[in-house]
């Protein structure tokens, strides 16, 4: 029996990733949001909660994770960032495999995934979608952003893979410093190219 052909999307910050995401999704491919998984079982009720609360004391109440006292006992340490991620990273690989589950029969489905190479999940995925757009109006983007400053943009693409890197490593890439219709008419176009790349 075939499988879906998984399309792993990427691409730095304010290249527009989850733009085209949504219009993966308006195009009825199946979407699977690794932020917004982790957000879910971080939020008020979810399931991870507990574990954090018990592996970082005061870090979390009513109404979920406390950002800012979780990144206290984090930022910057190492193996507390280790701990923090062996929490999170299986409970997210938990929740990946019943989406796949949900959606076996689908032709494709998106992997979401902002840290796909950083994180090392390029081996997951049978193609990789690069978001990318020019430098300045990257820039321009994260900068109109409520709370970004120049210095914190700086700190954010020092973590993340150089946007030329991730062009060359690439299956395909869509050009977001274009018009939202030219980005939409994009990805249909590739969507009609993978049609038959299903495992």
């Amino acid at each position: 029996m075939s499988k879906p052909c998984i399309l792993g999307l990427t691409g730095s910050i304010g290249m527009g990733k989850s733009t085209v995401a949504a219009m993966f999704a308006g195009e009825g491919v199946p979407v699977f949001d690794a932020d917004a998984a982790v957000r879910a079982m971080q939020g008020p009720g979810g399931k991870l909660i507990p574990q954090i609360e018990a592996a970082f004391p005061g870090s979390t109440d009513e109404s979920g994770v406390r950002r800012e006292h979780l990144g206290e006992q984090v930022f910057g340490v190492g193996a507390a960032l280790a701990r923090l991620e062996g929490i999170i990273h299986p409970a997210v690989a938990a929740e990946r495999q019943a989406f796949l589950l949900e959606h076996a029969g689908a032709p494709m489905v998106l992997f979401d995934i902002p840290l796909l190479f950083e994180k090392g999940g390029a081996d997951r995925v049978d193609r990789i979608i690069v978001v990318s757009a020019p430098p300045e109006v990257q820039r321009a983007r994260v900068l109109a952003r409520a709370g970004m400053t120049p210095q914190k943009f700086s700190q954010i693409l020092a973590l993340q893979m150089p946007d030329a890197e991730k062009r060359e490593r690439a299956d395909h890439i869509i050009d977001t410093g274009t018009s939202l219709a030219e980005t939409e008419e994009s990805v249909r176009r590739l969507i009609a190219e993978l049609a038959g790349c299903q495992a």
